[in-house]
């Protein structure tokens, strides 16, 4: 992820349906892993908190996050909307690069009832190439070695000129037996990934529940 993102909408929609999706499921740890690489001149990052109908609350943290462009302020998430769990930043201040990416996710939360975030900038790696702003099919495992069966890992992934749920069937391909559920909106899908069928199903309800009251579209 970029810096430059933060406080936007999908922030917005980020933040609001991990918090919700931790209390429903009564997970103790969330932790984010960034994924930093630099800014760039782009006009990413620009949309309206507010385009993105989150609560009262996250709206607020993400208007802060646009005014201060630190990370760690997300850690304070529970905080402000009453939530159980703690929050975690797994090299926050690391950029991410190649070749030695793998050494960035060592050292992840190993207890129960934990979700792993991993926020790069565009997501799974694409048919050809994989470059800092991917997160590779062999780094999901190397993540989910590393956690219990009952916990999972979550990963931010962009538009990329293919239909979410046909980006979602060759994702779902490339990750082979593991249990696997989506949500998406406007140009941003949230892919749950586990060692654990029944981990996932719970996913799934969330995710059919959410999608009544936000405008996202849940993937089986």
């Amino acid at each position: 992820m970029k810096l430059q993102f933060l406080g936007d909408s999908k922030d917005s929609f980020k933040w609001d349906y991990h918090d919700a999706l931790m209390t429903a499921l009564d997970f103790e740890a969330l932790e984010i892993v960034p994924m930093l690489t630099p800014d760039d001149a782009g006009s990413h990052g620009t949309s309206a908190t507010s385009l993105y109908p989150a609560r009262e609350e996250i709206l607020g943290m993400c208007r802060d996050l646009r005014k201060s462009r630190s990370l760690r302020l997300v850690t304070g998430m529970p905080r402000r909307t009453g939530g159980g769990y703690s929050v975690g930043l797994h090299g926050p201040d690391r950029r991410f690069s190649r070749p030695h990416g793998g050494q960035y996710f060592q050292h992840l939360p190993d207890g129960p009832g934990v979700l792993v975030f991993a926020d790069p900038d565009n997501g799974f790696e694409p048919h050809k190439s994989c470059s800092d702003r991917h997160l590779a099919y062999t780094e999901v495992e190397q993540i989910l070695a590393q956690i219990l069966d009952q916990s999972m890992l979550s990963v931010f992934h962009h538009f990329r000129r293919v239909r979410f749920g046909e980006d979602f069937a060759h994702i779902r391909r490339r990750l082979a037996n593991r249990s696997t559920t989506a949500v998406y909106w406007h140009s941003v899908m949230f892919v749950a990934i586990s060692r654990s069928e029944r981990t996932i199903e719970r996913v799934r309800s969330f995710n059919r529940d959410y999608a009544f009251c936000r405008p996202v579209r849940a993937i089986p």
